[in-house]
This record gives structure tokens, sequence and C-alpha cells, in this order.
């Protein structure tokens, strides 16, 4: 939908016109699964009805276009706030992005991954809750909860992992330990396993990716009691989109 001509914040009560804010740019890693392409664009739907005045764009890192380098490119020199719809700190959000951005034209600063941070602890939990998780003190004394992530062989990304992790225990009051799905230990299987052998016989997967894919799939059929959905197209999605852009612009301006 064409919003050019409703941009309410952009003239100001002595009929100036104001300059636009930076552009946001979702970047999303990409995926042959088309349901995580049609989630990436739910999101990007929501951040717009949430700021009607704001450009926004997506570029991705691989396998999807637009790709990252040739949504910069159409900017032009315009600025831009780089915002990674990734969980975690790990080469993507330290070198690939940046180096696209550099490279670029576009005058770009680069926000923080969504993660860690309670508004995705609001979202794990409310998927948790939607697949069934009870908060009973039956429940607590029983239970744990996996939660299930890609995987990083980044040291930094198993730390901001183990942090939302952390948060999420605090939440629900019952052990949650961060799994991989892939580069990182330890497995599902071997979480689940450890949290059995601790008395823990309901254990449920909480899905720590953005939309559904292999990764997602292959997480949740392990799980021996309940597995939530990713976080998907939850509304403190597109908060936390925000947040990171708004977050970025205000660091910027506190340097200078």
């Amino acid at each position: 939908m064409n919003r050019i001509s409703s941009r309410p914040g952009l003239v100001s009560l002595d009929d100036r016109r104001r300059p636009e804010p930076p552009a946001l740019v979702l970047v999303a890693h990409g995926s042959r699964d088309p349901r995580t392409l049609a989630t990436v664009h739910d999101l990007l739907d929501q951040v717009r009805d949430r700021r009607p005045d704001l450009p926004v764009h997506l570029g991705h890192i691989e396998l999807n276009e637009p790709l990252l380098p040739d949504t910069l490119a159409s900017l032009g020199t315009a600025d831009a706030v780089l915002v990674p719809l990734l969980l975690s700190r790990g080469y993507h959000v330290k070198r690939d992005i940046p180096d696209m951005a550099a490279a670029s034209p576009a005058r770009t600063r680069v926000a923080a991954p969504l993660g860690p941070h309670p508004l995705l602890v609001d979202t794990l939990h409310a998927r948790l809750v939607e697949a069934g998780w009870h908060t009973d003190e039956e429940t607590r004394r029983t239970s744990a909860v996996v939660l299930a992530a890609a995987g990083s062989r980044d040291p930094d990304s198993a730390t901001d992992t183990r942090r939302t992790a952390q948060l999420l225990a605090d939440r629900l009051g019952v052990p949650v330990i961060p799994a991989y799905a892939s580069a990182a230990t330890p497995t599902v299987e071997t979480a689940i396993r450890a949290l059995t052998t601790r008395g823990r016989h309901g254990v449920a997967v909480a899905s720590y990716f953005t939309a559904p894919g292999l990764f997602a799939r292959q997480c949740a059929e392990k799980a021996p009691w309940i597995a939530a959905a990713p976080l998907g197209t939850h509304p403190a999605m597109a908060d936390l989109i925000l947040h990171r852009y708004n977050q970025a612009l205000a660091s910027q301006a506190t340097a200078a």
C-alpha cells in the first residue's frame, strides 16, 4: 500500500516540511521455506502500521530477494538503520551485515540484534501458553523448558541465548536449558535427557526461531510434551524491531 501521501508526521504546525526519518531496513537471514518470507512480510506490515511516517524496507542476507546490498543501493545516500531480524550476536551481526553496509553508498548504522530482551520473553511465554503450558504449582515442580535455538560457533551467541533462557526461567519459575539445532551443544535431545534425570518429566520445547522452518520443525518433533510455535508475528516482535531502531538512533545522538 502506498503510504507516501498519508504521513502525518512530515509536516509541522507552521507548514514547514520536516526531514524524513532515517529508513528502517529490516535485515532477515533468508530461507527456502515460504512461511519464513510470509512471516517477515507480516512483521513489516505491523511495523508500518505502527509508524506510517517511517520508510521501511527489507533486505536479506541470502536466499531471498531483495538482497541487502540491493536494498541499500536503492536508498542512494539516504540515512538508514539496519535492524537484524536475528536473536543473538554472531557472524551475521558482527561481519556480514556491517560489511554489506560499509560497501553501500547509504549512510547506515546497524542496530543490536533482537535478543536478548524481555519482549522476546513475553513472546516465548505467550507461545508456550498457546501450546498448553500450565502455571499451577504442580507444573512448576515437575516441568521444565528447553529453549531450542539455531546455534552458532560464536561464543557471544551462546551467551545471548543463555541470557534469554535465564529471563524465561525467571518468568516461568522452572528450569530452562538452552539447546541448539546445529553448530553448538547441547542438542535438544541431550537437554531433554538432562532434565528428565533431574525429575522434570514434563519437558516443553520453546521455539527460539523467528519463523517456521526446518530447524524449528526438527526441534519441535523431539518434544516429549508440548512444543511451542516460533516467535512469528506476535505483536511484541514488531514493538521490539522499533525499539532497536529507536535505540540505534538514540545511541548515535548520544555519541554525537
